[in-house]
Parts: structure tokens; C-alpha cells; sequence
């Protein structure tokens, strides 16, 4: 099993950029493709980012590519998501996701592909 802990959310202006981070426990965190999704309010969760065990491929939803960046540190079982050029429709809870890695494998995008889930932290992008 692995525990996910976000952080870094906050209050930022549009335009402006924060970088999340979610931290996982475990000494297998190399073995699991990782993503990030988030919720609005009234909204269903949707895919923002994923990357694969070892950082080689990443997948973003059409909505951030060119603004966002998914990234991984395996020597600190972090997984990170920079954003930029925050937009106000970006305002959600974000959620880091982990999926055990299944040989040969590419990256999912479905919510029920992913096995673990953190607690979320709150992303809000004013005018």
C-alpha cells in the first residue's frame, strides 16, 4: 500500500503559478504510475496529469497541456505538478493519484485506474 499527502495549494492570482506536491509513503514508489486530478465545485473529478514509474512519459488532459508540468522525484517518493498561467477555471481541489504499474502499461487517464488517492489541497485562482 502507499499513503498520499499533498501540499502547496493555495490562493493565487490569474496568471500567476504554484507548484503542488504530494508526498508518498512506502519504499516501492518507483513501481507506481502517478497522476493528479482535481474537482470543482458541483463537478465531477477529472484527469489533469499522469507519469509513468520512472518519469519517461507523461499525459495531460488537453485543458493544461502547455501550462502545466508533471513531474517525479523517485529518491524522494515526490511527485510534483508546476502550474502556470493559472486560469480561473482551474480552481479545484487537486488530488494526487497512484496506480500500481502493470508491465507494459501506458498511462490512464479514468479516475478507476488509480488504486491510491490523497486527501486533496485547494487550488483557488482569483481575478
Amino acid at each position: 500500500q502507499v499513503q498520499l499527502v499533498e501540499s502547496g495549494g493555495g490562493l493565487v492570482q490569474a496568471g500567476g503559478s504554484l507548484r503542488l506536491s504530494c508526498a508518498a509513503s512506502g519504499r516501492t514508489f518507483s513501481s507506481y504510475t502517478m497522476a493528479w486530478f482535481r474537482q470543482a465545485p458541483g463537478k465531477e473529478r477529472e484527469f489533469v496529469a499522469a507519469i509513468s514509474w520512472n518519469g519517461g512519459s507523461t499525459l495531460y488532459a488537453d485543458s493544461v497541456k502547455g501550462r502545466f508540468t508533471i513531474s517525479r522525484d523517485n529518491a524522494k517518493n515526490t511527485v510534483y505538478l508546476q502550474m502556470n498561467s493559472l486560469k480561473l477555471e482551474d480552481t479545484a481541489v487537486y488530488y494526487c493519484a497512484a496506480r500500481s504499474t502493470r508491465y507494459g502499461e501506458g498511462l490512464y487517464s479514468p479516475t478507476w485506474k488509480y488504486d491510491y488517492w490523497g486527501q486533496g489541497t485547494q487550488v483557488t485562482v482569483s481575478s
